[in-house]
């Protein structure tokens, strides 16, 4: 009698991981087959891996892209990418655009090397973010430099045929940190982009932000897919009033359902968004797990959200 339940108490186990998995495949399919790739980003949820291990872990837990960054570019094979049905996400823009005239002429003397070799390796997308306060220019000052320095730029980039992309930063407790504010919502944002009026450049969308911004699924729907080069996908923390949240205290998507991932994942899968979602939670619970266990958390995070 003993040996029966035990054998039945298993048997339920067994079901109910099965399950489990199944649904967990299925929500990876989901992001596949809307077209979207399922991103592993190490640098953002504090992941401290070689290239390679990186890859693996990304084909272990159902990723279907991780960073171009110079280091991995520069030993992972394509071959061994291949392999594991892995691509490249995206690659950062290595010019400091915020600082000084010589800071910026010193990222640009190598921007067109840079371009030549992430392209050259299958990269497709290069991404960055916008400050949104200055302690020092006015918004229209800011507004002016940032179009000048970021549509040159992008003009290097896009005769590499690499698309750029950039985020807007929407938490009050940063844009009111300085004397002037500068852009924080998607619309402000598109102001920019349409200012500089360079082929390929669209946003950065992440949940956070925009969630921070006010900014809504209708605004979304305003926008095609070429609008969008990359989306971050997070939650908020539970109990804190929105003005009070600290940009570098997030929470892996669909944690908390304050942000209202549903919306978000389905005005992108409407407007036929084809690009690498990742997760950005910037979360110390996170940073302290070990490699194996925080991109398990991150894949199952973006899943239950796709899911």
């Amino acid at each position: 009698m003993r040996t029966g339940r035990v054998r039945d108490t298993l048997a339920d186990m067994t079901r109910r991981g099965f399950l489990a998995g199944c649904a967990m495949a299925a929500a990876a399919a989901s992001a596949r087959t809307r077209g979207m790739q399922l991103h592993l980003s190490p640098g953002a949820i504090g992941l401290k891996a070689a290239p390679g291990a990186v890859l693996d872990l990304a084909s272990r837990f159902g990723f279907d892209a991780i960073d171009a960054d110079p280091a991995s570019i520069a030993v992972l094979s394509p071959a061994g990418m291949k392999e594991k049905h892995i691509g490249w996400a995206l690659a950062g823009l290595p010019v400091d655009f915020r600082k000084d005239e010589a800071k910026f002429r010193e990222g640009m003397a190598g921007l067109a090397a840079f371009a030549k070799n992430v392209r050259a390796a299958g990269v497709e997308r290069v991404t960055t973010w916008v400050m949104p306060a200055s302690q020092d220019l006015t918004y229209r000052e800011n507004f002016h430099l940032h179009a000048q320095r970021l549509s040159e730029a992008a003009r290097m980039l896009h005769g590499e045929g690499l698309r750029f992309g950039m985020e807007y930063v929407a938490p009050k407790t940063i844009w009111s940190s300085q004397r002037y504010s500068f852009i924080h919502t998607m619309r402000e944002m598109r102001e920019l982009i349409a200012e500089m009026n360079v082929p390929g450049v669209g946003l950065v969308l992440d949940s956070w932000h925009w969630y921070h911004a006010r900014d809504t699924k209708a605004d979304i729907l305003t926008l095609q897919n070429r609008d969008v080069i990359s989306v971050d996908l997070n939650d908020a923390p539970a109990g804190v009033p929105i003005d009070a949240m600290v940009d570098g205290k997030r929470e892996l998507p669909a944690a908390t359902g304050v942000i209202d991932a549903k919306s978000f994942l389905s005005a992108l899968e409407e407007i036929g968004f084809d690009g690498p979602v990742r997760a950005e939670p910037f979360n110390q619970a996170v940073r302290e797990m070990p490699p194996e266990q925080a991109v398990s958390a991150t894949a199952a995070a973006l899943k239950k959200a796709f899911a």
